[in-house]
């Protein structure tokens, strides 16, 4: 039975009712404050999406197979904290490596460091995908005990120690401007169009695809279900440790709780711009939308002068209605 053309504007209407929404305070916000729709806001709202669309990237992988990385925030402190031992100032006087060997060696290059975070990171997530993918453990528990062992490394790793102190060449990824941009959204734009290659061009991002649609139906066709799971989650971590690193330049400085949470803000982007929860669905303009619509209520919401703490329970809101949108959307499929 196909539909009228008054159902196919309802189900638009219904589908997209959180973005419409946030769009519509953007507009009252920017016409009844001051200062909300200029371009020095639009640029720190542009800074402050790029490491959060980092880690929903990472995440939106796991999301479309029906799974989930709750280790993301936690991943994204440890990334952030082994950059930031490397690259501090050798005249720093609270540098962490002040004995041994590693005292007089000279701060590493931010893009060396970068590549050896990602790769460690890397490693601990291709373990989870491991778990999940040849021992059938759950991505719920496996990432949450993934999520406690990093935390734990990097409490020993780090001694609780904050840091600081960076080289001006990691700053910079922050402070630089290229093309009136700074370093850490072109960071982001880069990720995001590899991200959209994966997804599109390669086997990998079918066999994704596959997966999150029918993980057995996908297996008799000859997907390496298994390889594929591991190296998603292995992807996953490798992008929250770049967050991390994106993160402790714009900040100048990291702890291990740095992006602590930042995973669930994540998984909500994602639903928000569309990538199913329930497999098989999800693009990288969903992940780039979701950040968007997130970050654009937080900010709308401050310059309304709605209370802090009172932010948090708009955000629940919005994602509960996104996630129970997107169901709507599965049973209506079925």
């Amino acid at each position: 039975m196909q539909k009228t053309q008054k159902q196919k504007i309802t189900d638009f209407l219904i589908n997209n009712g959180v973005i419409i929404v946030m769009f519509v305070l953007v507009i009252y916000t920017g016409l009844t404050t001051k200062n909300f729709l200029t371009p020095n806001n639009f640029l720190n709202l542009l800074a402050n999406m790029s490491y959060r669309l980092v880690i929903a990237l990472g995440i939106s992988g796991a999301v479309i197979t029906g799974g989930c990385d709750l280790s993301g925030g936690r991943m994204v402190g440890f990334g952030a904290c082994i950059a930031g031992t490397l690259l501090q100032k050798q005249e720093y006087g609270g540098r962490f490596f002040q004995e041994g060997f590693l005292a007089s060696i000279t701060p590493l290059n931010p893009f060396l460091v970068l590549i050896i975070a990602m790769l460690i990171c890397g490693c601990f997530g291709a373990v989870t995908g491991w778990f999940i993918a040849f021992l059938h453990v759950p991505p719920f528990i496996s990432t949450l005990a993934m999520m406690e062992i990093i935390y734990g490394l990097g409490l020993i790793y780090t001694g609780a120690t904050p840091l600081g102190g960076y080289v001006t060449e990691y700053t910079g990824f922050s402070t630089g401007r290229f093309l009136g941009l700074s370093w850490l959204i072109w960071m982001a734009i880069a990720m995001a169009g590899i991200t959209w290659f994966i997804y599109n061009m390669t086997r990998h991002g079918k066999y994704m695809y596959a997966i999150g649609g029918n993980p057995q139906a996908a297996e008799v066709a000859g997907v390496p279900v298994k390889l594929t799971m591991v190296l998603i989650y292995a992807k996953a971590s490798a992008f929250f440790a770049m967050a991390g690193f994106m993160l402790g330049a714009k900040a100048g400085g990291a702890s291990i709780n740095t992006g602590l949470s930042y995973e669930m803000e994540g998984i909500a982007a994602c639903a928000l711009g569309g990538v199913s929860v329930t497999g098989g669905r999800g693009k990288v303009s969903s992940a780039i939308i979701g950040v968007a619509v997130l970050e654009l209520l937080k900010v709308a919401l401050q310059f309304l002068g709605v209370d802090a703490n009172s932010q948090y329970i708009a955000i629940g809101i919005v994602i509960f209605v996104a996630i129970s949108l997107d169901i709507r959307k599965y049973v209506q499929k079925k």
